[in-house]
């Protein structure tokens, strides 16, 4: 993932002699600048998938290595969620989020959604969504490496 940023930075880099490419360049280097600082790359790794109860909605995993907790005592972590197949038996594709999730009043927000970060997403509680109820509840139990 670190290579994203620079290649996100030299393609920008050709509409250099244009204020508009200036605008463009900058804002570039400002969604890398918050992308890298609040753990982006932390998911980079290998993952570890691990699979909550399935329900009408599809199917939800979360990867046990990418649980962190910042200062402030909030979680994220890497899931990947699969909706149920159609009445057709057409299966949809799936999307990969970073959560971020409030263990104290279960809540989230998807703090990335396919890799697009969201930089103004609210707290949601989990209301009925299982799968989602699931996903915190196992990742706020999760014991933190030391």
């Amino acid at each position: 993932m670190y290579l994203l940023a620079p290649m996100a930075i030299s393609a920008e880099l050709r509409f250099q002699g244009s204020s508009m490419g200036m605008i463009q360049l900058f804002w570039t280097i400002i969604a890398t600048a918050i992308f890298l600082l609040t753990g982006g790359v932390a998911f980079a790794g290998p993952v570890d998938w691990i699979q909550v109860p399935s329900t009408e909605l599809g199917e939800q995993w979360w990867d046990r290595g990418s649980v962190r907790e910042d200062r402030d005592g909030l979680r994220t972590v890497l899931s990947r969620f699969t909706p149920a197949p159609t009445a057709d038996g057409q299966q949809a594709s799936g999307d990969l989020y970073v959560m971020q999730l409030d263990c104290a009043q279960q809540l989230y927000r998807d703090k990335q959604v396919n890799g697009i970060p969201r930089f103004r997403s609210s707290w949601q509680a989990a209301a009925d969504d299982g799968l989602i109820t699931s996903v915190i509840e196992a990742v706020c139990s999760e014991t933190l490496p030391g």
